[in-house]
């Protein structure tokens, strides 16, 4: 199967990066979350992907191209005709990466309506280009094809960005919390879709409205609860999380040796 990636938002909240690079090319310990998405996929032994770009889809492009370059040792002759020697074995040289260029003003909805002549006829996974978790891909899988549906969605308890206090009747303190989680589940991507997502697609639909609301309304969008990791990098806030966790070697999503 292969694994979609929306990676063509402009990434407006997280401006101090996304001036000169697109947000999935915003680094987490010296690499592109994208890479890191990517590697989650990999270890679960999904390595063909298809990555749907739009703002500055060339430094995504850059980055694909000079792949081996970035990230290995070589020697290069530069006298007469050029020849080159790469010392290393990259683990990512199993991977098959199919870059689209799905525009810049694309919702989530019509970029993949634009993929669909990569996808082979067949169900494949999809995910947003801008945060990481620790879900587990296999028993994604193998819940999306219990259930029969057409879509799944992976939902998450996300964890508040502030304390909460628990007041007595007479407004005395009882209990602090400090960023509990939310009640509620919510999208979290890490999705699975059937072939029959494509009824529900145009070349501007916004995945997560109408598409969403239809397959639910058709019974036909099932909810994988991940009770583990997941954190969006919206802002230059969770960008230092992430890397923080990074730095400290205790990153939940790194789940490749």
């Amino acid at each position: 199967m292969k694994a979609v990636i929306l990676a063509g938002g402009l990434g407006t909240r997280l401006r101090e990066e996304t001036e000169i690079k697109p947000k999935p090319m915003v680094e987490i310990g010296g690499k592109p979350i994208l890479w890191h998405i990517m590697k989650t996929y990999s270890s679960y032994g999904v390595r063909d992907f298809v990555i749907c770009a739009g703002y500055k889809s060339e430094v995504i492009r850059n980055w694909l191209v000079n792949f081996e370059f970035l990230n290995s040792d070589f020697t290069l002759k530069l006298s007469g005709k050029s020849e080159i020697k790469f010392h290393d074995h990259l683990t990512e040289s199993d991977w098959t990466i199919t870059l689209a260029d799905t525009g810049q003003q694309t919702m989530t909805g019509g970029r993949i309506h634009k993929v669909k002549k990569y996808l082979d006829g067949e169900s494949f996974f999809c995910t947003y280009g801008d945060g990481v978790a620790d879900v587990k891909i296999d028993e994604l899988l193998k819940f999306h094809r219990a259930n029969a549906r057409i879509a799944t969605l992976t939902t998450v308890k996300p964890t508040s960005r502030f304390g909460v206090i628990d007041i007595n009747s007479d407004n005395s303190v009882d209990h602090f919390r400090e960023k509990p989680q939310a009640d509620g589940w919510i999208n979290a991507g890490y999705f699975v879709f059937e072939q029959g997502i494509f009824e529900y697609l145009k070349e501007n639909s916004v995945l997560e409205e109408e598409p969403l609301a239809n397959l639910a309304s058709n019974k036909q969008l099932s909810a994988f609860k991940h009770e583990g990791f997941w954190q969006p990098m919206d802002t230059y806030r969770e960008a230092t999380i992430l890397n923080k966790l990074w730095d400290e070697n205790n990153a939940p999503w790194k789940v490749w040796n």
